[in-house]
């Protein structure tokens, strides 16, 4: 009897579980659909997912969707630029949906820190930045495509050079000597911010400016850019998070068949603004109003008048051309996307001989494998190779200069090149360390190659579909090598009769191991969580070595690179280095609780632990606690037709900086021939800086989400300053350690984000927004001062211009005050008296406000972009102006149009001193960008898409500023401490024009 009953009781179970899985298969059914825009046209990419579960696909290039649903069924769709929609699934097999464009879409997701986080759930400061905002035109890395795209975000290009490297500062400067610079973390990788190009010979002409180390991303790869500005955003990156971060996603492959998406662009480019300096006649009759000779040359009464017209400037410029070729194809289905891509970039300068070209392969995928499609498999490589030609500019030339500030002093009356020859002029008449800039360009030669593999792989499982593992396991290596030579005809102190070459090599190797457990959970109705616990490891090794020579004897047209061995014996010499590999190991954890969409709450903490720092200070701990009120979800603002949401968030948090040299708290050890030497004393208590951040903002919309944006204030304090310094005496001079100096660098603003959807219509639509920051920085407690800032150039040897102190803004300048000529003497005049003795705090170079503002029109297929960049209240030192065209120059070599004409006669022998004469107000407005384009739509069943778009860059500068860009900053660091808002005789910055077209089949 008890096993009938048995046998009773399987077989009703068994029945009802075929009848329950009957029910199921017949409440599940496919429905197909086409999801379309306002103009009718297919939108590819879009997410549809089934409400309340996370079962999902995307549509195909054609806007089309394949999706098994249960009965009574919602779908919700949605993608970036449009609101999201909800469509009730019903009886039929078919469901489609129109989007309607919105930039404010509070479902919409964004990637944060080890993971997404719906709009609606952020609690802190973060700006996305998506692909189709991008700024226009010869885009080589990432931080120029933001530039202006977020408020409190600087970013400056350091100079016009191809590839050249950017300043970017997220919320004003907060460390006075180690790195500066954000954390750049590319699909979930975090990059050493460093490049692998070495840096130029050097000799003769100082060094040459550095590249961008994210030279190697192409910016056709990129989906979006998210900025995360305070601690509730970057404290889950710890120690590396303290001047913010930049999270950099690329694109993905979307479901359907193949698509390929290709474009090309042409673009013509020339100087943005030359500098004024005298013509040639100008320069005669200038040499007569001073009483100087000025009849034509000759051997037996030499003047400095030599007949001839030359503009030397326009000599060594050139109308650069720019190629870009970028080719992708993605497809796939739901349970395999990828994206294969290739990109080709040569962007000649416009200095002749200087050339910048990049090669990029990028293959990005995801499978979803095993029967239940529980284990996902993301993998990406990419792979770019960057050739550089180097034309000589440096930072830091000497009396003779490099080849802008050679242009510039060249005596317009004396030829280039020898007449009716094709020979380049070497003549000591026009005095002996006057370099020809021609010679220059002939004589020097500089090419380096990059080459970078970014590998990632990163399988994950679906325990439930709230709790997922994943693992990701990352590879960065870096290759790098330079070859140059200064020939030995240069009429160049220490290189004439001897020439100069050098050989350089560097390597890096980073790795990356990531495990997260993230759990994401509706628990009721009214209760979201989304939770997340990680461990990481990082590891970063890097290497060099190289050999130079000088002394070569001709070698006719042989590099003397090339011939090494050529060198005298006693004047070649090798190096090599092997940093101390960093290592980081972290835990860590997160929660964001979103109650009844009305009220958030995120908290997290980091545990870092690095060899960086000394034995007694070798682990910390980084928390933040944050929350977001939706007010707008409060039963007094519900019924309000004006208000579509207000959301106030309030954030605290730590995060840290540990870029600084590896080894730096070890004694370490110099090694030479047959010698070592201690370079480093130990620190064991040395610790990174710490920053600590409060943050209140307001996000709004209204009317309609028609007028949307932020405001919010920041308060950032720096404590535990990292700096290097030499060992007190008694201890051996040039012994260096680093140390926490007392003090704090202290940053507070505001920020505002307003954007405007003036008109929003089938065929018109025009969108308005402005991005503005108001930023006040302070050094606080510091005991004594540091110098930075370095002049040079003929006469100011060794001068300094900007100091850390306290009670000052970081890099304050500190020169004389210059209050005019005397127009007795021709004398320049100083508060004071003495110059040497009198030199006051006069201005920063931090700028007060910083700005962005972008529009864009759309009338039916023609659209018309715009973006402006700007910066207010502060100062930049002319260093140009100072040293390489002062009036003591005429009779030898050119001068300042703007020192003729005054009315007073500046004495010939008026001293080169720094002095607030040379200090001017950096204000600008920039027309960074201006692009039309017309959208041709498909052709026939083959082509989806065609655009051709024309394109300016760089069209005009409002500024007082008379250096060639206000947008500048030559590095002038001092002993490591950085400078900021100096000019010195920069690469120009280019005015380009670009055509460009883009097909998608």
């Amino acid at each position: 009897m008890r096993k009938l009953k048995l046998l009773k009781l399987t077989t009703l179970v068994v029945v009802a579980l075929l009848f329950l899985v009957n029910q199921s298969f017949a409440q599940t059914r496919t429905v197909t659909g086409t999801v379309t825009d306002q103009t009718g046209k297919g939108v590819p990419g879009v997410t549809v997912t089934i409400k309340g579960t996370s079962t999902s696909t995307q549509t195909d290039g054609d806007g089309v969707y394949r999706l098994s649903v249960p009965e009574n069924a919602t779908l919700v769709f949605t993608s970036v630029g449009f609101a999201s929609t909800e469509m009730a699934v019903g009886t039929g097999e078919t469901v489609n949906a129109s989007l309607t464009a919105s930039n404010y879409d509070l479902s919409e997701v964004v990637v944060i820190g080890y993971g997404t986080a719906r709009k609606k759930d952020l609690t802190g400061s973060v700006s996305s930045v998506k692909s189709k905002d991008f700024n226009k035109g010869v885009i080589v890395s990432p931080d120029q495509a933001i530039q202006g795209k977020a408020a409190g975000v600087m970013v400056i290009n350091n100079s016009g050079q191809p590839g050249g490297a950017t300043t970017v500062r997220i919320r004003g400067t907060s460390s006075i000597r180690s790195g500066q610079q954000p954390l750049y973390v590319v699909d979930g990788v975090q990059l050493s911010g460093n490049s692998s190009r070495p840096g130029s010979i050097g000799n003769g002409i100082g060094s040459t400016p550095g590249t961008n180390p994210l030279n190697f991303i192409n910016p056709n790869d990129i989906a979006s850019v998210e900025i995360l500005k305070d601690a509730s955003a970057t404290a889950i990156y710890g120690s590396r998070g303290a001047n913010g971060v930049i999270l950099i996603t690329t694109k993905r492959g979307i479901s359907g068949d193949p698509s390929v998406d290709a474009s090309v662009s042409v673009g013509f480019s020339n100087i943005m603004k030359r500098l004024e300096v005298l013509s040639a006649s100008e320069y005669v009759q200038a040499l007569k109003d001073y009483s100087l000779p000025s009849t034509v040359y000759t051997p037996t009464t030499p003047t400095a008048n030599f007949g001839g017209d030359v503009d030397a400037l326009d000599a060594i410029l050139r109308t650069g051309i720019t190629q870009n070729y970028t080719a992708g194809v993605s497809g796939g289905n739901a349970n395999g996307r990828y994206r294969i891509s290739l990109g080709y970039l040569d962007q000649q300068g416009i200095l002749k001989e200087s050339d910048f070209k990049k090669y990029t392969a990028n293959l990005t995928g995801n499978f979803k494998l095993l029967n239940n499609r529980k284990l996902n498999l993301d993998y990406s490589l990419l792979v770019s190779q960057t050739r550089e030609q180097i034309v000589p500019i440096s930072n830091d030339a000497g009396f003779t200069g490099s080849l802008v500030g050679q242009a510039l002093q060249w005596n317009p009356t004396h030829p280039l090149v020898k007449p009716g020859t094709d020979s380049i002029w070497i003549d000591p008449a026009v005095g002996g360390t006057t370099v020809n800039p021609l010679a220059m360009l002939n004589a020097y030669d500089d090419h380096t190659n990059e080459s970078v593999m970014l590998a990632s792989l990163a399988p994950s499982y679906k325990f439930f579909n709230d709790l997922e593992y994943k693992l990701q396991y990352s590879i960065t290596r870096r290759v790098g090598n330079e070859r140059g030579e200064l020939k030995r005809w240069i009429n160049i102190d220490g290189i004439k009769d001897r020439g100069v070459a050098g050989i350089n090599n560097a390597a890096e190797t980073n790795q990356q191991v990531t495990n997260t457990l993230n759990y994401t959970k509706q628990i009721t109705s009214a209760f979201n969580l989304n939770a997340l616990i990680g461990h990481e490891y990082l590891s970063y090794a890097s290497s060099g070595s190289g050999l130079f020579g000088d002394n070569f004897t001709d070698a006719g047209n042989l590099h003397y690179y090339d011939i090494m061995g050529y060198s005298a014996q006693g004047q070649r010499g090798v190096y090599s280095y092997a940093n101390p590999t960093t290592e980081l190991q972290s835990f860590f954890a997160r929660a964001i609780l979103n109650f009844r969409d009305k009220y958030v709450f995120n908290a997290s903490i980091r545990r870092d632990g690095s060899t960086r720092f000394g034995s007694e200070n070798k682990y910390g701990y980084f928390p933040q606690v944050s929350a977001a009120w939706t007010i707008s979800k409060e039963d007094f603002l519900t019924d309000n037709a004006t208000v579509n949401n207000l959301k106030l968030r309030a954030s605290w948090g730590r995060t840290g900086n540990q870029e600084f040299p590896s080894g730096a708290a070890l004694s370490r050890y110099g090694f030479g021939q047959q010698s070592i030497s201690r370079q480093n004393v130990d620190n064991p208590e040395l610790k990174w800086e710490t920053s600590t951040t409060f943050d209140v903002g307001v996000d709004f919309s209204m009317f309609n989400n028609r007028f949307y944006g932020s405001v919010g204030y920041f308060n950032k304090k720096t404590t535990d300053p990292l700096f290097e310094q030499n060992v007190a005496q008694p201890g051996p001079a040039g012994i260096k350690y680093w140390i926490n100096l007392p003090g704090n660098i202290v940053n507070n603003g505001y920020e505002v984000d307003l954007n405007a959807a003036i008109l929003n219509q089938k065929d018109l639509n025009w969108n308005f927004g402005v991005k503005a920051s108001f930023l006040d920085n302070q050094v606080e407690g510091i005991n004594g001062f540091y110098e930075t800032g370095g002049l040079h150039g003929q006469g100011i040897s060794g001068a300094t211009s900007q100091r850390l102190v306290s009670g000052q803004p970081l890099n304050v300048f500190y020169i004389p005050i210059h209050e005019g000529i005397d127009k007795t003497s021709g004398q320049s005049i100083y508060r004071g008296g003495d110059p040497a003795s009198n030199k006051f705090y006069v201005g920063s170079p931090n700028p007060d406000v910083l700005l962005g503002i972008s529009t864009d029109v759309t009338y039916k297929r023609i659209s018309a972009y715009v973006n402006m960049n700007g910066a207010f209240g502060h100062y930049l030192y002319n260093n140009t102006a100072n040293t390489v065209l002062p009036i003591g120059n005429l009779g030898s070599r050119n001068i300042a149009k703007s020192l003729l004409g005054t009315g007073v006669m500046e004495n010939q022998s008026n001293p080169i001193t720094p002095s607030t004469r040379y200090l001017e107000k950096g204000d600008f407005l920039k027309m960074a960008n201006a692009t039309l384009s017309y959208n041709f739509g498909g052709f026939g069943n083959t082509i989806r898409n065609v655009n051709l778009s024309i394109t300016g860059q760089n069209l005009f500068v409002i500024t007082d500023f008379t250096g060639f860009d206000p947008e500048v900053n030559t590095d002038k660091s001092i002993g490591g401490i950085p400078s900021l808002g100096i000019e010195y005789t920069p690469y120009p910055t280019a005015r380009t024009i670009l055509v460009g077209l883009n097909v998608s089949f």
